[in-house]
């Protein structure tokens, strides 16, 4: 599903990404850990688009094309998802607005039937119900005066009413309670299927106690350090980085 070689990338002329290799199958979790300022929201921000960050080298292919060649727009009408970091608010949009208008945006690009207000209204209820969300949510702005919790819900439950082919999630889980982290990776196992894969980029053990990946890989010094299985991210509970990783620095 996703191919990454040699990717390279830089931040206001600070090189950050440093030859990055990762390959991702359909029906994968990966898990990519790290210490602050290691690279992890560099990666995630750059497959989905994002601009302020400088790509100087590599190639990423998602199913068979040139990722790179593709804007924000059609990167997320191919599949692509990321739950933000720091969810952001935007006043006067309701909730209930921007989940019909970007699902039949992408419905539209996909060469499907737009939803009608009654399919709509079912499909995100049954979804709000999964994720024990107040449905009064709907209609507020999106996330405007949100709680931490149902800032990261509302991301969550946003992937399951848009069905993407591969969630990339950035640090979903920190910030929350443990009754809020239990309900995010409830939201997470459903979203999990053979054709679809996820990559949780986090800094906790805590989320992999629930959610259990196929793949950790650490990053180090803007590659890849070191893979395993989910007994990896016990191991950098256990001893850190350091240890875990010889010569990890913490710097980039």
């Amino acid at each position: 599903m996703l191919s990454i070689r040699g990717l390279c990338v830089e931040v206001e002329g600070k090189s950050i990404l440093r030859g990055l290799d990762l390959e991702i199958d359909a029906g994968e979790v990966h898990t990519i850990m790290g210490p602050n300022g290691s690279g992890k929201s560099t990666l995630a921000h750059v497959l989905v688009g994002h601009p302020g960050y400088d790509v100087k080298g590599g190639e990423v292919r998602y199913r068979g094309r040139d990722l790179l060649a593709l804007d924000v727009e059609q990167r997320a009408a191919a599949g692509l998802f990321l739950a933000f970091q720091y969810p952001v608010e935007i006043p006067g949009v309701s909730n209930i607005q921007f989940l019909k208008s970007a699902l039949n945006s992408l419905r539209k690009q996909r060469a499907e039937s737009e939803l009608d207000a009654l399919e709509f209204l079912d499909t995100v209820k049954a979804r709000m119900q999964q994720m024990q969300m107040d449905e009064a949510l709907l209609y507020r702005g999106v996330n405007e005066g949100f709680s931490g919790g149902e800032k990261k819900s509302n991301e969550i439950l946003q992937m399951l009413v848009l069905e993407p082919q591969l969630a990339i999630l950035d640090e979903t889980d920190s910030g929350l309670d443990i009754d809020a982290l239990k309900r995010i990776a409830a939201g997470i196992n459903a979203f999990r299927r053979e054709d679809r894969a996820l990559i949780l980029v986090t800094h906790y053990q805590r989320l992999l106690d629930h959610v259990r990946p196929d793949f950790v890989h650490v990053l180090q010094d803007g590659r890849i350090g070191r893979s395993g299985g989910p007994e990896l991210a016990l191991e950098l509970e256990q001893s850190g980085y350091g240890r875990a990783v010889p010569g990890e620095t913490g710097h980039d």
